[in-house]
């Protein structure tokens, strides 16, 4: 470690190289949360339905979670989307268009008994999945 009277400049470039031993700055210098992101950090996407899946709850809670898998339309990644409500799934046909956003969990990751489920199905077709299952509104027939 340089000290002195004229250590100034190397203190500065040591202190930037020991940076990228700490995780922290190097995966945020390196945007590496967004490049794993699939939807590049937007709040939400659009995407097509691809299939209908059960996805068993994690122990100890015993039940299928009904989910999708989507193709996202701006770089068709596949997610797995969960479908919110009670018959929520009837209304979402494959081929459909869905929006998808976040589920809510800390950091990104998935929420509650749903492993691996790491979005939620807002909308099909323009029209909310909630308002669906509320029985106000129908779906768009396209």
């Amino acid at each position: 470690m340089g000290q002195g009277k004229f250590a100034a400049r190397k203190l500065q470039r040591d202190s930037k190289k020991f940076r990228w031993s700490d995780p922290k700055y190097a995966r945020r210098a390196l945007e590496l949360k967004l490049k794993a992101d699939p939807l590049k950090g937007a709040p939400q996407g659009r995407g097509i339905v691809l299939e209908k899946v059960g996805v068993e709850a994690k122990q100890p809670n015993s039940a299928i979670r009904k989910c999708v898998r989507v193709q996202l339309i701006k770089n068709g990644r596949q997610v797995t989307a969960f479908a919110v409500g009670d018959g929520a799934i009837n209304f979402i046909d494959e081929h459909d268009e869905v929006t998808v956003e976040g589920i809510g969990g800390r950091m990104g990751r998935s929420m509650g008994d749903i492993p691996g489920v790491r979005f939620v199905v807002t909308a099909v077709n323009n029209v909310s999945l909630h308002e669906l299952v509320m029985g106000r509104k129908e779906k768009a027939r396209r």
